[in-house]
């Protein structure tokens, strides 16, 4: 069965600069040098794969040997020698593969070659592709022919690997950088292809191939290839990402949502189900990485257009990225990069993947309020029984202050409020310490230092889940400073800020526990004395002479000075 079957990277390949997708500030270039005929006689195309290399070589040399060229700068394609170059017969044009072709002795052919005059054109053409590959006496048999060649040679070099040419061949050269083809323009170039082929595909199917390709033309067309072979006439984007393996962004999307409303449950799950169709936790962490700063980047209207997506997802992220705060995107972003580093040496990687996730959704918790204990019901006032006869006045005695009941502390439900959580508005005070709250109406029992000291530490106990607050109820306890004020001294800062923030729900407690609505906690940094360790000789001297005499004999008899 005969096969007239051409992949599209062949069969769609451009045959004029106009078709060149990407490169336009490059063609332009090339055709004003042909237009004014200051044409080089050595270049070198360089950039990443199936960005047009050889594409431009081809048209270019073709171009310059054209004897009818239109506008000055594109070939006609009627001439001889367009008709023998688009028929694969031209002897102007001789291409040079170095990967296979890199010694010595294969140079010194070309370089023989060169010698001959073109029978048709003006110009011999000789294309050297995947020119790093040559060996340095390959290198060095070139570097005086392609100095000073003959005025009909023109040597077009391509490489992808710049950096591996020697410096006294690109001297020698006009260097041209080739530029990554975007997803924009992969994108409408495919869907030209699909339209001339008579193919349905929808945008977000082209923007995973685009994707996928990472800036090459050729590679983008052999998906497509492969796509059309799996799923016919039209292309939608759950076959696509079926064909490719490609994680649906979807999850992406749906994690970030778990995050923000701190579900670890079915984060840990949605991961699970992850890894159950087959995908690399590793590869899942950087997908979740470029994720969030595709969200980051869409935070402002700006910066929205460095997204290379489909303008629906765009969209798509401009709306996730308005429910996300800038400083959570950075701590999900610092977990998730830590893990990426660690993921690579671990041992246990699921365990490390899922020990980041963990951190992430608790992004944004609170230290938990307590919830007030229910109130006493308040006992009737007794009343006075009548007097049937006269009692004389007695002299009020002082009574003894009666010990408070220490009632067990509850445990308190975790109250946390993320940034993607509503945050319910309270009144907010000018000085935060110290810390007042509105007291219940109710009696006001007088307590001493060690009532108190037994009653915060009886608080700790309601918070064995936060083992940091649990701490510093126990490592720092309130002093008794006058009848209803007490004070926290801690050492720094950022402890005296974790107090404060869970000192209302403790002030609640306490005054409940004492019953005295009236007591009054402030928080304060210590301060520190530090004494003078370091003596003089002299001192040292007196110190030691007064624990034992016999140094100050010593010291007479032989007749010693102190240093």
């Amino acid at each position: 069965m005969e096969n007239n079957y051409i992949v599209s990277a062949r069969k769609y390949r451009p045959q004029t600069f106009e078709s060149v997708v990407g490169q336009q500030t490059l063609t332009e270039t090339l055709q004003n040098a042909i237009r004014q005929n200051h044409l080089a006689h050595a270049y070198l195309f360089c950039g990443p794969r199936g960005v047009g290399k050889t594409t431009c070589a081809r048209i270019f040399a073709k171009t310059i040997n054209c004897l009818n060229p239109q506008n000055g700068h594109d070939a006609c394609n009627e001439c001889e020698s367009c008709r023998a170059f688009n028929e694969q017969r031209s002897f102007n044009i001789h291409e040079l593969d170095a990967a296979s072709n890199n010694g010595v002795e294969e140079i010194r052919n070309l370089i023989d070659q060169v010698r001959i005059p073109p029978q048709v054109g003006k110009y011999s053409v000789y294309i050297i592709d995947e020119v790093h590959m040559l060996s340095a006496g390959a290198f060095n048999a070139l570097l005086k022919t392609l100095e000073e060649p003959p005025s009909y040679a023109i040597f077009i070099m391509a490489t992808t690997e710049k950096h591996k040419v020697l410096p006294t061949i690109l001297s020698r050269c006009q260097v041209y950088d080739f530029n990554r083809i975007t997803v924009a323009d992969t994108i409408a170039y495919l869907q030209s292809v699909a339209s001339k082929e008579g193919i349905t595909a929808s945008e977000e199917a082209l923007n995973v191939v685009a994707q996928k390709a990472d800036g090459g033309m050729r590679d983008a067309l052999s998906i497509f290839d492969q796509l059309v072979a799996f799923c016919g006439s039209t292309i939608t984007y759950e076959r696509t990402i079926e064909v490719l393996n490609v994680l649906d962004s979807e999850y992406y999307f749906r994690l970030v949502d778990l995050a923000l409303a701190h579900k670890v449950a079915e984060a840990l799950l949605l991961l699970n189900e992850v890894l159950t169709r087959g995908f690399d936790a590793g590869q899942f962490i950087n997908g979740l990485m470029q994720h969030l700063r595709d969200v980051l980047v869409s935070k402002d209207p700006q910066t929205l257009p460095l997204l290379e997506t489909s303008d629906a997802i765009r969209q798509h992220y401009a709306e996730q990225a308005q429910r996300c705060h800038p400083i959570w995107l950075f701590q999900s972003l610092d977990i998730l990069n830590t893990c990426d580093v660690n993921y690579r040496t671990a041992r246990n990687k699921r365990l490390t993947v899922e020990l980041a996730l963990v951190k992430w959704t608790q992004i944004g918790l609170q230290i938990p309020a307590p919830q007030p204990a229910p109130q006493p019901a308040k006992q009737p006032a007794p009343q006075p029984a009548p007097a049937t006869q006269s009692i004389p006045s007695q002299p009020a005695q002082p009574s003894t202050p009666s010990q408070p009941s220490m009632p067990s502390i509850p445990k308190m439900p975790k109250i946390g409020l993320g940034f993607g959580a509503k945050k319910e508005e309270k009144p907010v005070t000018d000085n935060p310490s110290p810390i007042t709250a509105n007291p219940p109406q109710e009696s006001n029992s007088p307590f001493t230092a060690d009532q108190l000291r037994d009653a915060w530490v009886g608080l700790s106990k309601a918070y064995t889940d936060e083992p940091r607050l649990q701490q510093l109820i126990e490592n720092y306890m309130p002093q008794l400073k006058a009848e209803h004020t007490a004070e926290i001294q801690m050492p720094n800062p950022w402890q005296m800020d974790q107090m404060r923030k869970a000192l209302p729900a403790l002030l609640t407690q306490l005054r409940q526990t004492l019953h005295n609505s009236l007591l009054q906690i402030t928080v304060v940094q210590a301060e520190y004395n530090q004494e003078q360790m370091a003596y003089t000789a002299e001192e040292k001297y007196k110190l030691m002479a007064d624990s034992n005499p016999v140094i100050a004999q010593l010291k007479e008899r032989l007749d010693l000075v102190l240093d």
